[in-house]
């Protein structure tokens, strides 16, 4: 039972931030979550549980598709685009070697055009409005990550214009995943999602049971099962948070295959929100008045260019 498995949230060694309070005290409460874990479970953040599940539902649907079908809306396929579309089991791997156990739909173009309208009708709409919630919910830890540094309100907003618009503008995703049931077997000889960090601003991340999610603890190389709190959604930062903050705000996680007989034998479904900021802006941590670890470097890059760097390390095998 989930219940009786040890995770960080059983000992209560995970923030939970209460989103319904002031955006002050929610700056607060990140600043101090982000910095000394990595991480941070946030609750009543207004996004509908329903929708979430009914977006699991579609997935699910589509993942039964024929191999044919699914392939059809594979990542990139699309005209223009850099990230959208499906990713099939093993696709990305993110120590360029292990395959990984997932069904994933990256979604950055919302017309029904870029997405298996045809197959399961009513997804273009129902993403649609799922995504709207997610850029309302994104805009405002903007701001809160915003005074979290101590700098103005619109200091991210101003470099989060395009969000869940188009990937050739903005690489913002809103990605579905599901995890096949793993056969005894096969246990310990595959992982669900390798060991990184994200490539964005920040993840918000909703998941149906406690499938495997583990970080790394700051300062250590120790990895810790995180643990699942039904309605919660976990907030991470990427490698271009990092970047801006001088490693302030850092973390990497994983999902591995659960021990426990019940946990592996079942399927999991989680849903991201990975927040980017639009592909030409710089990412300078001398924008930022914190203190400063040494560990910037000279060169700026714009987050086109960070994340595309970091992608080729996940998919670069498909090209080889």
């Amino acid at each position: 039972m989930e219940s009786n498995i040890d995770t960080l949230l059983s000992r209560n060694a995970v923030s939970i931030i209460d989103l319904g309070s002031s955006i002050d005290n929610v700056a607060k409460n990140i600043r101090k979550a982000l910095s000394e874990q990595g991480y941070a479970l946030l609750i009543n953040h207004e996004i509908s549980n329903e929708k979430i599940k009914t977006s699991w539902e579609y997935f699910d649907r589509f993942v039964e598709l024929p191999k044919e079908v699914k392939l059809s809306y594979e990542r990139s396929k699309a005209p223009d685009a850099e990230n959208h579309g499906y990713v099939s089991p093993g696709m990305e791997r993110f120590d360029g070697r292990t395959p990984e156990l997932r069904h994933a739909y990256n979604i950055c173009k919302l017309q029904d055009a870029f997405l298996p309208e045809k197959e399961l009708p009513g997804i273009t709409n129902h993403i649609n409005s799922l995504t709207d919630d997610f850029n309302a919910l994104g805009r405002f830890i903007l701001q809160a990550l915003a005074l979290s540094l101590d700098a103005p309100p619109s200091f991210f907003l101003d470099k989060h214009s395009y969000m869940l618009s188009d990937d050739r503008f903005n690489l913002t995703t809103l990605r579905m995943l599901y995890y096949p049931p793993v056969a005894d077997e096969d246990h310990g000889n595959i992982i669900r999602c390798g060991a990184h960090a994200d490539y964005c601003t920040f993840t918000l991340l909703a998941q149906d049971s406690e499938g495997g999610l583990e970080v790394k603890l700051r300062g250590s190389d120790k990895w810790e099962r995180v643990g699942h709190l039904p309605g919660a959604l976990f907030i991470n930062c990427g490698e271009t948070m990092a970047v801006w903050t001088d490693q302030l705000y850092h973390v990497q996680h994983r999902v591995v295959v659960p021990d426990e007989v019940d946990s592996r034998q079942r399927g999991r479904h989680s849903i991201a929100f990975f927040c980017h900021p639009d592909n030409s802006t710089l990412i300078d941590p001398k924008e930022l008045k914190i203190p400063v670890m040494g560990t910037a470097t000279h060169e700026i890059y714009n987050a086109y260019d960070i994340s595309m760097a970091l992608a080729k390390g996940a998919y670069g095998h498909n090209y080889s």
